[in-house]
């Protein structure tokens, strides 16, 4: 598959004009490196996950960087954190800047308090993830959006294999020393069974034999290293009880599907996880569509002790918000919409648009003449709702 444009890229090119640094966080293998490199083809690169590089900086952290003239790519950072100290100096003492420092990585949270505690005030922070909807209709339910895996759709199985096998070897190893690997092999398959449930570390540690305190750890490994979503509850002040639990789902939907065993969309049709799937697959094209435009992750999902459910609450302005279920069914009925009736009732301070997120064959046409104000979209459709309203 030849290079696909990202929409962060704009975003991207334009901060470059005016900030000193740039740091670009996302999940391993979505693009980071060969977005940059096309952004700034001039500009030196180094990779921090080169043995004899990393030797270098830590022995040398001055004389490394004296080396480079920016714009200078610093890949994969987190490996040596404490360069960034010397980056800020390098920042501070430029009588004229030449261009930024761009720095990616791998693992968000330690990355970004790194930033915070070295880069305050000098550096733009943009997060990519696999390819959307919007940048390419090759991406799928079933293969996601990794590049690799949808370059080559028939060598995908293979491809997730090995993420799988790289991933705990290099990134979950970086964060902590997780001696049974088996396990935690099971424990992403497992997590991957509870996409679209409330994330229970109790249930999970009880499934695997290991204690709370080990689950919380494992799910953090995955949260730094950005591979799932956990998207928090919707408080307002509702006259409701309302739970309070995350909901878990894969920042991939092929990954998800590769850790379910599910390897054809036969296999994808009769899985009793597709709606989860297809659950997951909006919350993750909802999140791309805010990070991609340089915005920040906003979508919520909201449950109250009485049973009244909504997938997803997104703010879409001032006062305005989305109420969306997702269905992975191909015909939208009206029953879908009762409990987004039912919770924009207790909405009436908002501007609320209900809508039924589903899988058309084509964009489906609205039910407003079935109930008004509810109306029947696919994903595309969705994205456009929030696209009109940033």
């Amino acid at each position: 598959m030849r290079f696909v444009p990202r929409r962060l890229g704009r975003e991207i090119a334009r901060a470059a004009r005016h900030s000193p640094a740039l740091i670009l966080t996302g999940p391993r293998r979505a693009g980071k490196t060969t977005l940059l490199r096309r952004l700034f083809p001039r500009a030196a690169y180094r990779l921090m996950e080169d043995p004899d590089v990393v030797a270098r900086v830590r022995s040398d952290p001055r004389g490394f960087l004296e080396d480079l003239a920016p714009p200078a790519i610093l890949d994969e950072i987190q490996n040596v954190p404490e360069i960034l100290n010397y980056v800020r100096t390098r920042i501070d003492l430029a009588r004229r800047r030449k261009g930024p420092w761009i720095l990616t990585g791998s693992q968000e949270a330690p990355l970004m308090r790194g930033v915070t505690e070295s880069l305050a005030g000098r550096a733009a922070v943009f997060e990519l993830l696999p390819l959307s909807t919007r940048e390419t209709g090759k991406v799928s339910l079933l293969r996601g959006g990794f590049p690799e895996a949808l370059a080559r759709p028939s060598e995908a199985s293979s491809w997730f294999r090995s993420y799988v096998q790289t991933y705990l070897e290099r990134d979950v190893r970086a964060v902590t020393a997780i001696r049974d690997l088996a396990t935690f092999r099971r424990f992403l398959a497992l997590v991957a069974s509870r996409i679209g449930g409330l994330l229970n570390r109790t249930d999970l540690a009880c499934s695997l034999g290991v204690s709370i305190p080990t689950i919380g750890e494992w799910l953090s490994i995955l949260e730094v290293t950005q591979q799932i979503l956990l998207i928090p509850p919707y408080f307002e002040n509702l006259g409701k009880r309302l739970v309070k639990s995350p909901k878990l789902y894969f920042v991939d939907s092929g990954l998800a599907c590769h850790l379910l065993g599910i390897e054809s969309e036969a296999t994808l049709r009769d899985s009793p996880f597709l709606g989860a799937l297809f659950e997951g697959f909006v919350a993750s094209e909802v999140v791309k569509e805010q990070t991609g435009g340089g915005r920040r992750k906003e979508v919520y999902h909201f449950r109250d002790l009485k049973g009244l459910e909504v997938d997803f609450v997104i703010p879409a302005g001032h006062r305005r918000l989305l109420l969306v279920e997702a269905k992975a069914s191909r015909t939208a009925r009206p029953g879908m919409a009762d409990s987004l009736d039912r919770l924009a009732r207790s909405m009436s301070r908002y501007r609320v648009e209900r809508l039924v997120v589903h899988r058309p064959t084509r964009e489906a046409e609205t039910l407003e003449a079935l109930r008004p104000g509810v109306s029947a979209v696919g994903i595309e459709g969705l994205l456009k709702r929030l696209r009109a309203h940033p």
